[in-house]
C-alpha cells in the first residue's frame, strides 16, 4: 500500500500465526508467573495472547448486528434490530510487547471510491495496575487493579472515534485448538452512537464484552443490558445481544485507508497523547456535552476529517480540538489544559 506509515498486519493461513509477532522481543516480557504455571507455560501463554490480539489487525468485511430480545421494564416495546455492513481496516499503531494499540478505520460508500472514517480504537495492556471504569452520566473513574487480578491478564481499553475514553475490562485469554477467547466481567459503558442521538430513555449499558479469534477472522460479542440510573435505584430496561463479525478479506481500496492514516497521523498522535496525559493524572474524568448537546466526539473527529481533506492545517485542527476538549472535559473537578 502506497504511502502507508503504519504496519498493517495481514493474517496468513492461520489467524493465530502472525509473522508480526516474531518481530517484537517478548522473551523477558511475560511478568510474574501465574499461579499454577511454570515460567515456560506462562511464556507460551503470553505469546499466544499476543498472537490472538495481533490477529485482529487486517482487512475485513464487517457486519454490526444489535438486537433487543428481552424487555425487562414493564411496558417496554422492543426496538427494531440495527444491522449494518461495512468494510474496515485495522492497523497496529503500537506494539511494545506488553502494550498493543489497534486502530479501526471504516470504508463506507462507493467501494470504488470509499469515504474513510476513523472508527474505534482498542488498547491492550498486559498486567495493568489501573483501569478506567465508566460510572454513568459522562463520568469515568480510574481504579486500581490488584496484583492477583492483574496476574496473567490483559486489559482492553476502548476509545471513541475521537480517542476519548469509552470503556475498559480485564480478563485472561483462553486458547483452544480452533479459537481464542477473551471475556471480562460486565462493566458499564456510555450509550452507543446508534442510540445516543436517537433516544434518551436509558443512561448506560452494562455489558459483557467477548472477543473470539478464529481462522477466518474474529467476532466481538456484546451481552448488553440497557440500564436506567437517573431514578436513584438502577434498573434494567431491556436486554440486547450484539455481534460484530469480522471476516478477513482483501479490500480493493485499502489504499484509501492508508492515505487517511498518513495524512492525519500527526493530528491523531497529538490527540492520543493529550488523552494519555489526562488519564495518567486523573482519578475522576467527566466529559460533558456542550450547551447545544453536541457530543464531544463530533467536533474532534470533524477536525481530523478537515486535516485529511486539507481544509485545515494540523496545527489549526489541534487548536480547535483542544478548545473543545478544554471546554467539555474536567479532571478531578478541574478544567484540563491540553495545549
Amino acid at each position: 500500500m502506497k504511502g502507508q506509515v503504519f504496519a498493517l498486519l495481514t493474517a496468513g493461513v492461520s489467524a493465530l500465526a502472525l509473522s508480526a509477532c516474531a518481530t517484537t522481543d517478548t522473551s523477558s516480557a511475560a511478568g510474574a508467573v501465574t499461579a499454577g504455571q511454570t515460567e515456560t507455560a506462562q511464556a507460551e501463554q503470553f505469546q499466544a495472547d499476543r498472537e490472538a490480539i495481533l490477529a485482529m489487525a487486517g482487512e475485513y468485511e464487517v457486519t454490526f448486528d444489535f438486537t433487543e430480545f428481552l424487555p425487562i421494564a414493564e411496558g417496554y416495546e422492543l426496538q427494531e434490530p440495527k444491522i449494518t455492513s461495512a468494510n474496515e481496516v485495522v492497523y497496529v499503531l503500537e506494539d511494545t510487547g506488553e502494550h498493543i494499540v489497534l486502530q479501526h478505520l471504516l470504508l463506507v460508500g462507493n467501494p470504488a471510491n470509499p469515504t474513510v472514517i476513523k472508527h474505534w480504537r482498542q488498547d491492550w495492556t498486559y498486567e495493568p495496575d489501573r483501569l478506567m471504569a465508566y460510572q454513568g452520566f459522562n463520568r469515568f473513574e480510574m481504579q486500581d487493579v490488584s496484583e492477583a487480578e492483574a496476574r496473567g491478564a490483559w486489559s482492553q481499553t476502548v476509545y471513541q472515534v475521537d480517542d476519548s475514553p469509552r470503556y475498559a475490562g480485564i480478563a485472561r485469554w483462553e486458547h483452544s485448538p480452533n479459537a481464542s477467547t477473551w471475556e471480562p466481567e460486565a462493566t458499564y459503558r456510555p450509550l452507543p452512537r446508534r442510540d445516543a442521538t436517537t433516544r434518551d430513555d436509558y443512561d448506560a449499558i452494562e455489558a459483557v464484552n467477548r472477543h473470539t479469534i478464529t481462522a477466518w477472522g474474529w467476532t466481538h460479542e456484546q451481552d448488553n443490558s440497557k440500564v436506567v440510573l437517573r431514578d436513584g435505584a438502577p434498573y434494567e430496561l431491556v436486554r440486547e445481544h450484539g455481534i460484530n463479525t469480522y471476516i478477513r478479506t482483501d479490500l480493493a481500496r485499502d489504499d484509501a485507508a492508508a492515505a487517511y492514516m498518513e495524512a492525519t497521523a500527526h493530528y491523531w498522535a497529538e490527540i492520543r497523547d493529550s488523552w494519555d496525559q489526562i488519564l495518567a493524572s486523573a482519578d475522576v474524568i467527566v466529559a460533558e456535552d456542550d450547551a447545544d448537546g453536541t457530543l464531544l466526539y463530533g467536533p474532534v473527529l470533524s477536525e481530523g476529517q478537515a486535516v485529511f481533506f486539507e481544509a485545515r492545517t494540523t496545527e489549526q485542527a489541534l487548536d480547535n480540538a483542544a478548545e473543545v476538549i478544554e471546554a467539555q472535559v474536567t479532571v478531578n473537578g478541574e478544567p484540563v489544559d491540553v495545549r
